[in-house]
This record gives structure tokens, C-alpha cells and sequence, in this order.
């Protein structure tokens, strides 16, 4: 099981047939091992799922230890997206060789991810020909309206999560976001989480796992 990003890979326990899977994107100067601590809840009720956490393609610019989807270490922001759909080719056909790999269709699998990797999961999500289970994003934000506007293609369901307090990834990008997937016609859920930061706190990934329930196909 060789994919072309190296990836922590969960698979059912008691050999469970897989029907499914979740992809997790971590953020910007993360890894695949960071996003995984989402499995430990998630895994007890979607027993049919596989779950797979990537390393994104680069080393990080500002973190060396740790890996980026795009290089963030700028403000031009015609290069943030040229470099952003760079990463998606490469997201792409990872996901082709989770597809073939597990014999699934789009409509089995979940792409989640927080901060960059919810970035990455919104533009690959929505701009593919078919339609994921959902889209559940935390953090996060769209990297270009006008751009994403004219390439959607889906209406894959979606659920963006934010926190308040967040420093990072301004919790007003919540706002625009649901107000653009409106606009679009594309069914969002949102929760905005009082007293939180730029991290995943219980009642997100508690939120997030009802929702990828109702959902997925298993």
C-alpha cells in the first residue's frame, strides 16, 4: 500500500470490510500524525471506515520538522493561489490512488482538514467532476472567491468549523465563506465555537462526526 504521499493509515478493526473513507489534511507546518488524534473519537462509530492522513507534499518554509500544502510564507497572493492549485494536482491524484486502492467511489469518501488542509479540502472538493460524501473543514477558509467561484462543479454538502478567539485564521472567514457557499447554492452547515483558538477542541470534532454520520454512505 504505496501512495505517492506518505500517510498514517487506520484502517477498521476486526478486519471490518471498508466501505468508506475519511482523507484528513493537516495544516500548515503540521503532518499527517497531528490530524490522526481526530481518529481516536471518529474510528468507534464508523467501523466500515478507513481513515488516511497525508503528509502534505513540502516541507514547511518557517517549520522544516513539519509540512505546508502551499508556501504561506508570503502576501502575493496570485502566487499563494498558482502554488494552491499546484498542491491540489498533487491532492488529486492521491485521492485517485485512495479511490483505485480501496475500490471506492467519490461518494464514500470524507475530506476533512483543518486550517490549510480545510483550504485544500474546499478547492478539491468542489471542483471535482463528482461529488464527495462532505466536506468538513476546521479553521479554515476559501483562498480565493473569484477563483473557486468560477471552477465549482459539485454540490458536495459541507460543515465549517471555527473558533472565535482564533488569531490565525480570523473567524470572520467563517462568515464570508457561508455567505459565498449561499450564493453558490451550495448546502453549508457552520458552527462558530465561543472561546476557542486555532485549534480542534472536543465540541468541533464531536459536531463533525455527527455530521460526516449522516453523511457517509455506511
Amino acid at each position: 500500500m504505496n501512495f505517492s504521499l506518505n500517510t498514517i493509515i487506520l484502517k477498521p478493526e476486526n478486519n471490518e470490510e471498508i466501505k468508506s473513507a475519511i482523507i484528513l489534511l493537516h495544516g500548515y507546518g503540521g503532518d499527517g500524525k497531528d490530524i490522526s488524534m481526530l481518529t481516536l473519537n471518529w474510528k468507534r462509530f464508523l467501523k466500515n471506515t478507513v481513515f488516511l492522513c497525508p503528509d502534505a507534499p513540502e516541507r514547511c518554509g518557517i517549520n522544516p520538522s513539519g509540512y505546508q500544502w502551499f508556501d504561506l510564507n508570503t502576501e502575493d497572493s496570485e502566487f499563494i493561489l498558482n502554488e494552491s492549485k499546484k498542491a491540489e494536482n498533487v491532492l488529486i491524484n492521491y485521492i485517485s490512488e485512495v479511490r483505485n486502492y480501496f475500490n471506492l467511489e467519490y461518494s464514500d469518501i470524507c475530506l476533512s482538514g483543518f486550517s490549510q488542509g480545510c483550504m485544500m479540502s474546499l478547492n478539491v472538493g468542489l471542483t471535482s467532476e463528482e461529488e464527495f460524501s462532505c466536506i468538513v473543514g476546521f479553521s479554515g477558509k476559501i483562498i480565493d472567491m473569484k477563483d473557486l467561484s468560477s471552477r465549482i462543479k459539485n454540490k458536495t454538502n459541507i460543515l465549517m468549523i471555527h473558533g472565535e478567539n482564533d488569531m490565525i485564521v480570523p473567524p470572520n472567514c467563517l462568515l464570508e465563506a457561508e455567505d459565498f457557499f449561499i450564493r453558490n447554492k451550495v448546502k453549508i452547515e457552520t458552527l462558530m465555537i465561543k472561546n476557542c483558538d486555532h485549534h480542534i477542541p472536543i465540541e468541533a470534532s464531536s459536531a463533525a462526526l455527527n455530521f460526516i454520520k449522516k453523511n457517509l454512505s455506511n
